[in-house]
């Protein structure tokens, strides 16, 4: 049996969680004032895997303003039932450590995948690839790094196929058109980007329903991040985490 994972999104901006459309920090939501309310609730509802985003280490450097909350949903992992992969800002050996040591089980790196390719080999040899993935944040092919604020020249498959010599092994591939609208996620994309490289490739962007979900598992993918489709109800948590499968 292959394993299915479905990673609920706890995005947060300065201790709230929200989500943004397309990444634009511009449209946001807030959906609640409480992550650790909301990281329990995920919990109790069936998920295994949490997948937090700093988004004011992305976007200003400031990974301490949600650092307390950060906090708080670690401390609900303590039976090592629940898994939590955190990204947002961390661009130094020295963050990828501090936030290994807070308890996550691993960190999602992705501006320093293009601009820093010696220092995640480093981090690589440290830590191990099995506590490193890699966030891929593409527009029409081409990655997009700092909070997706900046246009780089490398596309999506030359970037996995160069991390993928590295010894990554897994990545999260975001469609960013598709990213908080609810369009569906990019199959297409996703799934050739998977045949492609060879890496285990984790979906993200677009999920609205069920059908969306169940979509991405058929595909063979092993795993599927959603956001916006939980918090606004479009799918019910507890149908959708029925269909992880772990081996």
């Amino acid at each position: 049996m292959s394993s299915f994972t479905i990673y609920p999104a706890i995005d947060l901006m300065n201790g709230n969680v929200v989500r943004l459309k397309q990444g634009d920090p511009k449209e946001k939501t807030i959906y609640s004032t409480d992550p650790e309310l909301v990281a329990r609730n995920w919990i109790s509802q069936g998920a295994t895997w949490l997948h937090i985003v700093n988004l004011d280490g992305a976007f200003k450097d400031q990974e301490n303003n949600n650092l307390a909350a950060i906090k708080k949903i670690l401390s609900l992992t303590k039976n090592d039932q629940i898994k939590i992969q955190l990204g947002g800002g961390l661009r130094s050996l020295e963050m990828i450590e501090k936030t290994l040591d807070l308890g996550v089980s691993r960190v999602i790196l992705g501006t320093i995948a293009v601009e820093n390719i010696d220092l995640l080999k480093i981090a690589i040899k440290e830590f191990g690839e099995q506590r490193i993935v890699v966030g891929i944040d593409a527009w029409e092919g081409m990655v997009r790094t700092h909070g997706w604020t900046i246009n780089q020249t490398i596309s999506a498959l030359t970037l996995s196929l160069q991390i993928k010599q590295l010894g990554i092994k897994t990545i999260i591939y975001t469609d960013i058109n598709r990213d908080g609208v609810g369009g569906g996620v990019n199959l297409d994309s996703t799934s050739q980007l998977a045949q492609k490289s060879g890496l285990e490739v984790i979906a993200s962007g677009g999920i609205y329903s069920k059908s969306d979900i169940m979509a991405v598992k058929s595909a063979k993918l092993p795993g599927v991040i959603v956001g916006r489709a939980l918090y606004e109800g479009s799918v019910d948590p507890q149908s959708i985490f029925n269909l992880q499968e772990h081996k």
